[in-house]
């Protein structure tokens, strides 16, 4: 056999064993990636703690610490929410009546042009902010919707965000009214 058929043949044999020398190649690798680690002995595991000294009292985790307790939710909408606020300047000073974006805010009802909406339950809250369910009714009609209301700067401004089915889009931010 002349050398340039046997180099061609040997050509041949190597394109056919490529594929399947890649495959095994690409197994060994996912073989050695997926091996999950040998799990210590009980003996290895184990771990003595020295002795209390007489008279010691055992270290508490966060003791003191206002972290280690969960905040309580409040019970009525935070009085730093409550109040009157307007969407516009002239929601506040209107003497027509016709103040539609005033939003008048008490411990357990927050009252608009039109509806009343009655706090349910309190899902979360703080001194500043409150998320909770919330019945509506205006106009002949009724409806639920979860409100969350906040105030991000201390009780000058009030963040109002509606879900549920009935929700619009977005939030509103109001000024508190003087």
């Amino acid at each position: 056999m002349s050398a340039e058929k046997e180099g061609r043949s040997m050509m041949k044999i190597g394109n056919a064993l490529a594929p399947a020398l890649t495959v095994s190649l690409l197994a060994l690798a996912l073989a050695a990636c997926s091996k999950e680690p040998a799990k210590p002995t009980a003996e290895e595991t184990a771990t003595t703690l020295p002795e209390p000294a007489p008279g010691a009292t055992a270290p508490s985790s966060g003791a003191g610490s206002a972290s280690s307790e969960p905040a309580a939710v409040p019970s009525a909408i935070p009085a730093a929410l409550q109040g009157r606020w307007g969407l516009v300047d002239a929601d506040c000073t209107s003497t027509r009546g016709d103040a539609k974006g005033l939003l008048t805010v008490d411990a357990d009802t927050l009252k608009f042009y039109e509806s009343v909406a009655k706090l349910g339950t309190i899902k979360s809250g703080s001194a500043t902010a409150l998320e909770g369910e919330f019945a509506f009714t205006g106009e002949g009609q009724s409806w639920n919707l979860d409100v969350a209301l906040r105030s991000p700067d201390g009780g000058k401004t009030l963040v109002r965000k509606d879900t549920g089915p009935d929700a619009m889009p977005g939030t509103l931010t109001y000024a508190k009214c003087p």
